[in-house]
């Protein structure tokens, strides 16, 4: 077994750093008031730094003093740092415990910029692992400082992802102001980001403002130019904001103040959808997880969230010609209301059969069923507050708040059509050879795996007379949180 005596080696190689009289290299790093230059040896560099290989290569058009010295500079690194880098280039140690987060965040993208990808490495797992704290109190001077950096990808998506976990500290934070769109456009898309569309909203607003150079200026004086500036800052922006999550009363007091920044087919889009009921078009629509989300192979979030929608709307907003409706409807956005769907049943992982559907079933209030059809792109399905089974008999359910609805495909909302219960009385019938029943037939699920639609006059302009073999049956018990 070989000897190893690396502790010596190490020692040695850190006297040649900083006594050596053969050292080729002056690297000059820092700038204005902190500058310093190091001495080191060009084939030492080039062996444990890509960078280096290609910066001292035969290539390098850097300047050379009468003795035949290469020099260059380093600006952008500071002395403190880059001690710490010739030090690891030398002997392979390093020491993070003695630094604080904000030197090894410095540390890092100096080590990727030298391309040294295991101290890089090394660095990136250490401030993950031993310094969340700090990196937790300083989330947005990491983002400013490593977005744009391919190889810190992992640091990237570790702070996004404790963002989303807890975003009130940073939306909140005096320094949110300063991010760049680039980060904003990247949390935005994420669905697991865990906060009320409001808050984004106002954090948003203050932003921009800052951004347009608005932030001493008040909104009553502004210019055309001012309010021009302020909607292009938030161009990029203002689609990400999930717009159907936020209640008429803050859209009134919030975001009506600011239509002239926001682009006129989205201000419309929402106009239709808090007086007319009507479902946008140019709006992302799909709920965030953590606040509504359903786990279903049947449906896309957008369907999911359209559906969670009328699942808010109860029979006391049916009345879609008066006051009544819009006062109601306003109390139900006012609640901001979060779900969560407990998968019951789904036919592929539990068998597709009536009997093992009202098994997983029963009693279960309130329920949401989902089915996909073989012959067809169409998704058909049904809510009941009350649950779909309750007895191994025949008899009429009574419940004023269900509904049966289609998708002409899993991905599209603007041709959903849904049929709200109008004789409370048959709103579910249940019997003994059907996995569930919608109005006495409307709406069914037979023993024999086929779906039947038909018009029995019990829910709101039901015109469908067709008959499918289901590929996919969903039910999921609907928990207001």
């Amino acid at each position: 077994m070989a000897a190893k005596f690396h502790s010596g080696l190490s020692r040695d190689l850190l006297l040649m750093l900083y006594n050596a009289d053969d050292r080729n290299v002056i690297i000059r790093v820092g700038k204005n008031h902190n500058v310093k230059e190091f001495r080191a040896h060009s084939n030492i560099l080039r062996f444990r730094s890509a960078y280096f290989k290609s910066a001292l290569s035969s290539k390098w058009i850097g300047k050379k003093n009468e003795n035949g010295t290469i020099k260059f500079e380093k600006p952008n690194i500071n002395p403190n740092i880059f001690e710490i880098i010739l030090k690891y280039i030398y002997t392979g140690e390093v020491d993070l415990t003695v630094n604080s987060g904000e030197v090894n965040l410095e540390l890092l993208i100096s080590s990727d910029e030298l391309l040294l990808e295991e101290l890089f490495n090394y660095v990136q797992d250490y401030l993950i692992e031993k310094q969340i704290t700090w990196v937790q109190q300083n989330f947005v001077l990491i983002l400013k400082s490593v977005y744009k950096l391919i190889n810190c990808k992992k640091l990237l998506g570790y702070c996004l992802g404790l963002i989303c976990v807890h975003p009130l500290p940073f939306f909140f934070s005096n320094n949110f102001v300063s991010l760049d769109t680039e980060i904003l456009h990247e949390l935005l898309k994420r669905d697991d980001l865990q906060v009320e569309e409001i808050t984004v909203w106002d954090s948003l607003i203050k932003w921009g403002i800052k951004k347009a150079g608005l932030k001493d200026k008040p909104q009553n004086e502004w210019t055309d130019k001012n309010r021009e500036d302020l909607k292009n800052t938030m161009n990029g922006i203002v689609p990400l904001i999930r717009f159907t999550y936020i209640n008429s009363k803050d859209f009134f007091d919030k975001i009506r103040p600011y239509k002239d920044i926001i682009p006129d087919n989205i201000y419309e889009d929402m106009m239709e959808f808090y007086l007319k009921n009507t479902l946008p078009k140019s709006m992302i629509l799909t709920p965030r997880i953590g606040t509504n989300h359903i786990e279903s192979t049947i449906v896309k979030p957008k369907l999911a969230s359209a559906i969670i929608k009328y699942i808010e709307e109860k029979s006391k907003s049916r009345n879609y010609n008066n006051y009544n409706y819009m006062y109601q409807r306003s109390e139900n956005n006012q609640n901001n209301h979060k779900y969560k769907f407990d998968l019951l049943y789904r036919s592929s992982r539990d068998y597709i059969s009536s009997d093992n559907f009202k098994n997983n079933c029963y009693r279960q209030l309130p329920c949401l069923v989902l089915v996909s059809v073989h012959s067809s792109p169409k998704i058909f399905g049904g809510y009941s507050p009350i649950g779909v089974y309750f007895c191994n008999g025949s008899q009429w359910h009574y419940t004023c708040d269900s509904f049966i609805f289609s998708f002409e495909n899993d991905g599209d909302i603007e041709n959903m059509k849904i049929s709200r219960v109008t004789c409370p009385n048959y709103a579910l019938y249940e019997f003994y050879d059907c996995a569930f029943n919608f109005g006495g037939g409307s709406m069914t699920m037979d023993n024999d795996k086929n779906l039947h639609l038909n018009d029995q006059g019990y829910y709101q302009n039901f015109q469908v007379n067709a008959s499918y073999a289901v590929k996919e049956v969903e039910a999921f018990r609907v928990v207001k949180q």
